[in-house]
């Protein structure tokens, strides 16, 4: 590894942002802090020794610029990505340093693939988006999974989450992909996202013990559409989330996470649970922790850390089971997750 570890995070004061600042900070980094409310950078600092804050906004190229001058990579948690991950990938293409996001907007992580793969290819820079709860460790455990297949037909991963409190980015994300879709629902299937303005099925998913069989809502789709296609040649990929998690999302009164314990997670767990079928075969494997949004800090940085140490399978835009080797990468999360199932995928 170079000696530069400076590495700048974009919206470091939201809610998943801070959790990425303190991971960088325990693995030895320089956290780089930006955003664009200069008090609210500078009362993160405060809380944050040896951390730097410089404002920047998405929409002034220039502060970019600055902001990234001396950064060795770039981690964006500022949602709604649909405005923020196509400034900062072209700033980080400017400064030909690494990103990553935590995006879990499918269109947003579409835009990515689409408007930046050539460009980021030509130029040797690793773009890594979703590289979160959602997109990221679902494409790491159905790249796990599948081993030495080169194909499969389905893809299935059921998010068991016991509650959810969604941030106010989430719900600003959220009201952003309904805008775009025309109120519309998205899947994956036959090989391409179609948009469709049927009702979401429910349904019971037998999710590892103690977990056990849950009410899931079908066709309730994540970012792992957009990650898993990018990468294996699979027409079908289907997500699931359990019905209480699913209403929780959607309550007029939705509220926020509250911290339990000292590294600010809330007591909200989750097991992501993944079905590979090809024939009559199948595989599976699955991962348990806790905080979807905690979670999304130790994802992001290992990429990051493994991108500087040059542990990368390919530049360009590309997601996690494309960019890593998977099954090491989910190994190496040991301290922040559970595995529920052999990784020897050999049978």
């Amino acid at each position: 590894m170079g000696t530069n570890r400076n590495v700048a995070v974009f919206g470091a004061y939201g809610h998943t942002g801070r959790f990425v600042v303190a991971e960088l900070r325990e693995r030895g980094y320089h956290p780089l802090l930006l955003g664009r409310d200069q008090d609210k950078l500078r009362a993160l600092a405060q809380a944050q020794p040896g951390t730097a804050a410089r404002t920047a906004s998405v929409d002034d190229p220039a502060s970019l610029d600055r902001a990234l001058a001396d950064a060795a990579a770039v981690i964006n948690c500022a949602g709604p990505f649909a405005a923020t991950a196509g400034p900062v990938v072209e700033a980080a293409l400017r400064a030909g340093i690494p990103y990553v996001d935590v995006a879990a907007e499918i269109e947003a992580n579409q835009d990515t693939f689409t408007h930046f793969a050539e460009r980021a290819s030509a130029a040797g820079v690793v773009v890594v988006p979703a590289m979160a709860f959602y997109g990221g460790l679902g494409d790491l455990l159905v790249t796990t999974a599948m081993g030495d297949w080169t194909a499969a037909d389905e893809v299935h991963v059921a998010y068991g989450l016991s509650s959810w409190h969604p941030t106010g980015g989430t719900l600003a994300s959220g009201v952003v992909s309904r805008q775009r879709r025309g109120g519309r629902q998205v899947r994956y299937s036959g090989g391409r996202l179609e948009y469709h303005n049927d009702s979401l099925p429910t349904l019971e998913w037998h999710f590892p013990a103690p977990l056990g069989p849950q009410r899931v809502i079908g066709e309730f789709t994540m970012a792992d559409v957009v990650t898993v296609a990018s990468h294996l040649a699979v027409p079908e990929v289907c997500t699931y989330m359990t019905a209480t998690a699913a209403a929780d999302l959607s309550a007029p009164d939705a509220s926020a996470p509250t911290a339990v314990d000292e590294r600010g997670r809330s007591a909200q767990t989750f097991v992501v649970d993944v079905l590979v079928r090809s024939g009559d075969a199948e595989r599976r494997v699955a991962a348990s922790g806790q905080d979807i949004y905690a979670i999304s800090a130790p994802l992001a940085v290992e990429a990051v850390e493994r991108i500087l140490t040059g542990r990368t399978r390919a530049t360009g835009v590309v997601s996690a089971g494309a960019a890593f080797d998977a099954e090491d990468f989910l190994r190496a999360l040991s301290p922040y997750l559970s595995l529920h199932a052999p990784l020897d995928t050999r049978g």
